[in-house]
């Protein structure tokens, strides 16, 4: 039994289907219709639905640390009234309930009240003093209430995606009852949660559309194939993968698609379309179609909704019709070698697939006035990289070496700050053990430049989490918010500008704080913190985790508009880390960036000077 779910799916789709009821009239309280039918046709589930609900009271009291037998009280009824082989109905009509040996008055009462109203005072009350998403938690395996509630009080995570993140930067190794073993247990089991969530980062969507596109390659008769949809968009979160492909033999595509050894179950299974569900939760279309429709099918299937419908508009006033399958004038093909040329037809400039977001990239199109994006190429160097002298896994030099050999010009070491406890900050003592180690690294890695910084705690004071006389040391500083997430939007952005006072400070690291598919970002005016980065000349940092992806694109334009130059930082706290550049490039393309609004595309010289501007 899952603790925390009030009315789990199995059991919804069971009352669905007898009942007509409306699903989403499912959620406590019911509805009146959903209640009426309820108790009318679901007797037997109307146990199982208290049993749960009276498994999660005694779950919540374990959480607020209640008194045991209390707590004890709770499971045991919920385990009595489950091995009851009358339904609840019964139970309660003839008075059967109260002989039940673990079933008080107290318990009584909320299971009648259960019974009646579909709801509980109490329990409702229970739910309301803790986050929604630490009952999410409670579904991942190996997770009990005594170290959710560990998890929740010593580290603040309240969600699954909190729980990931700080499972990916080790902030549990050192938690009582932890470790690295449990640490990675936890995030198997949170990958087995997720599969049923139906949403997924970036990062995952292309290594899980790469990995199959490699597999089709290999087998013959494919001509053309490319990933379509929101994961050639470039959106930070993805639903599902679209293949499309040429082939002479399409049946003998399909029949591979469908055999492919990552495949969990296989939805539908044509000539031309198949459909799969993945191991990873995720689903997967392939389209096979002509020669001559694959630039419009290419065109039409990576989107976005808002651009096609802009772009059928725009052809049709122009006496044009435009679908996956052509470019029509009356009923005549215009054939059409790619999307380039698609464009070009119908007047516009090349729109690259990032920008279909109906989001003005028509317009600008039209008018020849598209910017010429940012490219990964573009990026020289990485700031906000992470060691093991706080929560990275790598060691310093390992990092360093691994920047090198990606070809960077330069790299910016940023373990985190003092106050930051939970990700062993570093104290005075250690941040000079960690410069002499940086020095000695210089000698041996002299193909790269290595820059000094920090990664500092903003605290809720607006300060910088080091005195003046330590901050002036770092070649750069990033100033970052860890804490006090609650603040109200005024304070939270007073917050953040009053750090840029500081004239140390070169970055505003992840400035929303959000975790994508994991918490919300906190309340912050970002139009005021870039036009303070503006006054300040200080940068704003992109951060390429795929768990942030923060500044969020939607915001680039007008940091682009008031000339404040983003940053775009790996926040790696691994080798494999440093590669999440490339996510950042993603963003910074939706976000209509060139390689001139990204400070990390300067060479050495120029950003050595860059980082002594303020100072």
């Amino acid at each position: 039994m899952n603790r925390g779910v009030i009315l789990d799916t199995a059991l919804k789709s069971q009352f669905v289907a007898v009942s007509g009821i409306e699903r989403n009239s499912l959620e406590f309280p019911l509805q009146k219709q959903a209640q009426t039918q309820y108790n009318k046709l679901m007797p037997t589930m109307a146990k199982e639905i208290v049993v749960q609900i009276l498994e999660e009271i005694g779950t919540l009291l374990e959480l607020k640390d209640e008194n045991p037998f209390k707590i004890r009280a709770y499971h045991n009824a919920a385990r009595v009234l489950e091995g009851q082989p009358e339904d609840l109905k019964t139970l309660i009509e003839t008075g059967k309930l109260e002989e039940l040996k673990g079933i008080g008055s107290g318990i009584s009462e909320t299971v009648h009240e259960l019974f009646q109203k579909g709801k509980s005072k109490y329990h409702e009350e229970l739910r309301k003093s803790f986050p929604e998403g630490l009952f999410e938690i409670l579904q991942i395996q190996g997770l009990g209430p005594k170290r959710v509630k560990i998890l929740y009080k010593q580290l603040g995570i309240k969600s699954v995606g909190e729980l990931e993140y700080a499972c990916k930067e080790n902030r549990l190794l050192d938690l009582e009852g932890f470790g690295a073993k449990t640490q990675e247990n936890i995030l198997q089991g949170i990958e087995h949660h997720k599969k049923s969530s139906g949403q997924f980062l970036i990062a995952t969507a292309k290594k899980e559309a790469n990995a199959f596109v490699d597999y089709l390659k290999k087998k013959k008769g494919i001509e053309r194939i490319e990933v379509a949809g929101s994961i050639r968009r470039h959106k930070e979160i993805v639903k599902d993968i679209d293949i499309l492909v040429t082939a002479k033999d399409s049946k003998k595509v399909h029949d591979a698609f469908v055999k492919y050894p990552q495949v969990e179950t296989a939805i539908a299974h044509g000539d031309t379309k198949s459909s799969v569900t993945l191991k990873s939760g995720m689903n997967c279309d392939l389209r096979t179609v002509s020669e001559k429709e694959f630039p419009f099918a290419l065109y039409y299937f990576t989107g976005s909704k808002e651009h096609n419908v802009e772009m059928r508009t725009i052809a049709k006033k122009a006496g044009f019709k435009i679908n996956e399958y052509g470019l029509f004038k009356g009923n005549r093909l215009i054939p059409c070698k790619d999307e380039e040329e698609i464009f070009k037809k119908l007047g516009f400039h090349y729109i690259p697939p990032e920008l279909r977001e109906g989001e003005g990239e028509l317009e600008s199109a039209r008018k020849g006035e598209l910017p010429e994006l940012v490219k990964e190429k573009d990026i020289r160097g990485v700031f906000h990289v992470h060691s093991t002298y706080s929560d990275g896994v790598a060691s310093l030099e390992e990092m360093i070496a691994a920047a090198q050999d990606l070809g960077f010009e330069y790299v910016g070491i940023s373990d985190h700050s003092q106050s930051a406890k939970y990700a062993r900050g570093l104290e005075p003592a250690r941040l000079k053990e960690q410069r002499k180690e940086i020095d000695k690294l210089a000698k041996k890695y002299s193909k790269i430049r290595i820059f000094w910084g920090t990664e500092s705690d903003i605290l809720a004071t607006g300060k910088l989490d080091y005195p003046d006389s330590i901050l002036e040391e770092f070649d750069f500083v990033i100033g970052s918010i860890h804490s006090q997430f609650n603040l109200s939007e005024k304070e939270q952005t007073n917050r953040v500008l009053r750090a840029m006072d500081s004239k140390f400070l070169t970055f505003v690291g992840h400035p929303t704080g959000r975790l994508l598919l994991g918490r919300e970002g906190y309340s912050i005016d970002l139009t005021k913190i870039i036009e303070g980065a503006k006054e300040k000349i200080v940068s704003i940092e992109l951060n390429a985790n795929p768990h942030r992806l923060d500044l969020d694109w939607r915001y680039c334009p007008y940091a682009k508009k008031k000339g404040v130059r983003l940053s775009i930082n790996p926040d790696a706290h691994s080798v494999e880390g440093l590669r999440d550049v490339t996510y950042g490039v993603g963003i910074a393309r939706k976000g209509w960036l060139e390689k001139k609004d990204v400070v990390n595309t300067m060479p050495l010289a120029e950003m050595e000077k860059f980082l002594k501007r303020r100072r």
